[in-house]
């Protein structure tokens, strides 16, 4: 009887949720055919006050950061339900249910803002939506379909959690697959609407006189695959990120050492997915950026050394702000491990790397200044400081401040353990040599960088992640001979951990999304004055690149208002799980 009250809860949930999708569907479809029809027929259609480009640019921003967090947050809760699952462990089961009602909350919001986009784009900008349509038009009702389908299967994972448990798990953990099926699939279709835009193929003529010559170049175009790389590495990092953000905010709230010894893991387990997905992801944007300038010259060269050079000076800010941020918390929180003090002495090495890789990273190449200052030095590039700007010695840069963030998370790994195997010398000895092995071979070919053309460098820079991705192998690989049958030197005291680390986590979350507001604007922003690239120009008044200033105002902004929304989120999910609490 309660097995079957508890089914019609679960399944009134999930109608409820879909209810709320299709009505929001509905509205959206009704809008975008009527509201077209009601202006006379043009290009282009103003929007009043802020204008059609910025209000096109802050919803489809604020969208695409919320969903980011519903295709990311899956993945992450699948592996926790998983390990529960393997380790037995009832806690992280616990955890994963935590995390996906943040993400049941996310959804109607998430849905009213892809509306929101997709009216405003067949209204203000009716052409180049022609144009997409008939580019991509096969793929509209399978994208609509595939949203329905993720939603329906997310609501029933999420309320079907309490009902699928013991030896109902398996279909719980296939109905987990589903989701993450279908989420991925979300991503792949609309990175193909955003790669054609920059890459575009299997057309030929332009504006709407184009012959679309093949739909399958058209959708897998020269920088789809990259994307897809790219974004799902930052959607699971962003929303890793946000989660560790919801838990810092609840420790702070905590009034138990229970409560608070409960949010601190959650922290930790958020911020440990954000930061293994942070670690690759400068690698895929490498990528992104090399295919980008191997399509177009002009467009690689805009992005890096035209107009835009400068906001790469403030990525590499954020970025090295964001590994000096995971570090501090890393060392705050080996506070609340025993033996954690051993490993005091590595702080001062690992700050010293992170700062200079930092300063580094933020030297450009040629400098904004005066015709005097640059009289004075010579040129536009500073005599001593200039050849830091250069990618060998960026790209060496960040390959080290990734492998002294790897030394800091496997040090905090090993806190509360002391070695007992007879393996130990022999296995720290290799760790050690190979990590100088690729310290020089990372220096090394980013100072022979300099000595080679431009190709042969390219092709060089790639072994040097290559390198950190073989050390940091060899070293897990070691870790389980050296530490099979170690001591415990004490269980971590979860939620002893100095406040000011909630606030790191605060910082993570901002940073996270303020930079990719910023890289998503630099993406978008190369094409320059083309809808999509050498295919379709933008006539519009609003056709020329903004001000960095304006620019990084409105990111802002943005950024803002996505968080207000969040704060919403985090509200309505510390209501629900009080109800849920008052039920049982």
């Amino acid at each position: 009887m309660a097995e079957g009250s508890g089914w019609a809860k679960a399944l009134g949930g999930v109608r409820g949720g879909i209810l709320k999708i299709s009505l929001i569907l509905v509205v959206v479809y009704v809008l975008a055919y009527l509201l077209p029809r009601a202006f006379e027929a043009a290009d282009y259609r103003n929007f009043p006050v802020i204008g059609s480009r910025v209000l096109v640019w802050s919803v489809a921003e604020a969208h695409l950061m919320f969903a980011a967090f519903v295709l990311g947050v899956p993945i992450f809760v699948f592996i926790a339900e998983l390990l529960g699952v393997y380790l037995k462990n009832d806690e992280y089961d616990g955890l994963a249910k935590e995390f996906m009602r943040l993400l049941a909350m996310s959804y109607t919001i998430t849905a009213i803002l892809g509306g929101i986009l997709l009216v405003a784009l067949v209204t203000l900008y009716p052409k180049f939506t022609a144009h997409m349509e008939k580019v991509f038009e096969p793929t509209w009702a399978f994208y609509v379909a595939v949203i329905f389908s993720e939603a329906l299967f997310s609501y029933l994972y999420f309320y079907s959690w309490d009902l699928l448990q013991g030896s109902r798990k398996h279909w719980h953990l296939l109905i987990g697959v589903v989701v993450n099926a279908l989420g991925i699939g979300i991503l792949v279709i609309t990175n193909a609407w955003t790669g054609y835009m920059t890459t575009p193929g299997g057309v030929e003529g332009t504006d709407l006189a184009i012959t679309v010559t093949s739909r399958i170049e058209a959708f897998m175009n020269y920088s789809w695959n990259p994307l897809n790389i790219h974004r799902l590495l930052a959607n699971v990092c962003f929303g890793g990120a946000i989660v560790g953000a919801y838990a810092g905010f609840r420790f702070l709230a905590a009034t138990t050492d229970e409560e608070r010894a409960r949010f601190d893991w959650m922290g930790y387990i958020g911020s440990f997915i954000a930061v293994a997905a942070f670690i690759p992801l400068p690698f895929a944007g490498y990528y992104l950026g090399r295919e980008i300038y191997a399509y177009s010259q002009q467009m690689g060269v805009s992005m890096m050394g035209g107009s835009f050079a400068q906001l790469w000076i403030l990525q590499a800010i954020l970025i090295g702000a964001l590994f000096l941020a995971i570090n501090l918390y890393l060392w705050l929180a080996m506070a609340r491990i025993p033996g954690g003090e051993r490993y005091k002495k590595f702080q001062a090495p690992v700050l010293f790397v992170l700062a200079t890789g930092l300063a580094v990273w933020a030297t450009p190449h040629s400098i904004i200044a005066t015709f005097a200052e640059m009289k004075a030095m010579g040129s536009a590039h500073h005599p001593k400081l200039g050849v830091l700007g250069v990618m060998s010695a960026k790209n060496t840069a960040v390959n080290l401040m990734i492998l002294a963030t790897f030394v800091t998370f496997m040090l905090y790994r090993r806190g509360n353990k002391l070695a007992k195997s007879s393996f130990v010398t022999v296995g720290n000895s290799i760790q050690i040599v190979g990590l100088l092995a690729a310290l020089g071979v990372i220096v090394g070919i980013g100072i022979y960088g300099y000595f080679v053309p431009a190709a042969v460098r390219v092709g060089l820079s790639v072994y040097q992640p290559l390198m950190v991705a073989a050390f940091m192998a060899l070293f897990l690989a070691l870790e389980v001979p050296i530490y099979r049958g170690s001591e415990s030197l004490g269980e971590i005291k979860w939620g002893q951990i100095p406040r000011i680390s909630q606030y790191v986590l605060f910082f993570l979350a901002v940073t996270f999304t303020w930079l990719m507001g910023l890289m998503g604007y630099i993406r978008s922003g190369i094409r320059q004055f083309w809808h999509v690239y050498q295919v379709m120009k933008d006539t519009s008044e609003n056709a020329f690149i903004p001000s960095h200033g304006f620019a990084t105002m409105v990111i802002s902004i943005i950024v803002l208002i996505f968080f207000l929304f969040v704060s919403m989120v985090f509200a309505l999910a510390m209501r629900s799980e009080l109800q849920d609490r008052e039920q049982q």
